[in-house]
């Protein structure tokens, strides 16, 4: 398949594609300006809309959350209290947004992870009148982290920008987990069905069991049975994806089955956050795969890796995986 065709929903489940790395988001800590990346041409957003992303002149699609700065709408941190973080989106007219449309039941989706993919979390901030998101620091252990804003300005098109926050303190990378197929948390497994070939549809179907029993009474979370999110090596180029079906749809089953539907153009490694509920429980299944033979460049050449700075304390919340 093309990798510059448009994402689309295939009869099999929703199609998302993942492309060239362009232009990364500003390095700025807790309450620091951001200097936006503009890209009057830029393309990329979050795919777990179904909203068509723009090929690039070179070829590829952008992915979303590499800039900090899309279409208009600019993600800048705001003066956040000890332990809150908090940011604003600027819109086309230089203020801040305060008309966000609900998607996937939330107004703002916010993702954090760190660089080496040792951490992350999902959470859901509030909005304040004056147009800006605050929520209990999500940031957990030293070291730079990037964040990510899913949201759908009222009147314009779903988008997610990124943007890189150091949380002071001594930090060694760690390297990503080998590939496996097999995850556990919290006494459950999950187990990986599938690979990802660049070029072409991916099926992935993950498998939920409990001391060894299917899991067969899970739990909708905003909308839906799963939702995975995949960031790649290296650029964190971000994908959010939603599974085959929705709850009460009259086919789609609460597990122990979800499937995902999902296409990489790209070589090299990826890191795969699957969020389910069960018994009024979140929990998060990790996954490392790899996209193609190994060895291969993990994404286009040129691309700028940022070296981690801080212009102020950031407040870690406590380690391990949180949704709100």
């Amino acid at each position: 398949m093309n990798t510059a065709t448009k994402l689309g929903a295939f009869a099999l489940g929703l199609v998302v594609v993942f492309g060239g790395a362009y232009g990364a988001g500003q390095l700025v800590g807790p309450g620091a300006p951001v200097e936006p990346a503009h890209d009057k041409d830029s393309g990329g957003h979050n795919a777990g809309h179904d909203v068509p992303a723009t090929s690039d002149p070179t070829g590829g699609i952008r992915p979303g959350g590499l800039m900090v700065s899309d279409r208009g709408y600019t993600l800048t941190p705001a003066t956040a209290a000890a332990g809150e973080f908090a940011f604003r989106i600027i819109g086309p007219d230089g203020q801040p947004v305060t008309a966000f449309d609900v998607e996937h039941e939330k107004r703002m989706h916010l993702i954090v992870a760190r660089r080496d993919l040792s951490g992350f979390r999902h959470v859901h901030p509030e909005l304040s009148p004056d147009g800006t998101w605050r929520v209990t620091s999500p940031l957990g252990k030293p070291g730079s982290w990037r964040a990510f804003a899913d949201f759908k300005p009222t009147g314009g098109e779903a988008l997610t920008l990124g943007v890189d926050v150091a949380v002071p303190g001594a930090f060694t990378p760690k390297p990503l987990p080998t590939p496996t197929t097999t995850a556990t948390v919290d006494g459950y497994t999950v187990t990986l069905d599938g690979t990802l070939t660049p070029g072409t549809t991916s099926k992935l179907t993950l498998n939920v069991s409990r001391d060894g029993d299917p899991v067969t009474d899970l739990q909708p979370y905003l909308g839906a049975y799963g939702h995975l999110v995949a960031l790649r090596d290296g650029d964190l180029a971000y994908l959010h994806v939603h599974p085959d079906g929705t709850p009460g749809d009259g086919k789609t089953q609460p597990g122990p089955a979800i499937t995902f539907h999902t296409e990489v153009p790209s070589s090299g490694t990826y890191r795969l956050f699957l969020d389910f509920q069960h018994g009024g429980v979140v929990r998060t299944a990790e996954f490392t795969l790899t996209a193609g033979p190994t060895g291969e460049t993990p994404h286009p050449t040129g691309v700028t890796e940022e070296t981690p700075s801080s212009t102020g304390p950031a407040t870690p919340a406590p380690t391990g995986h949180s949704h709100n």
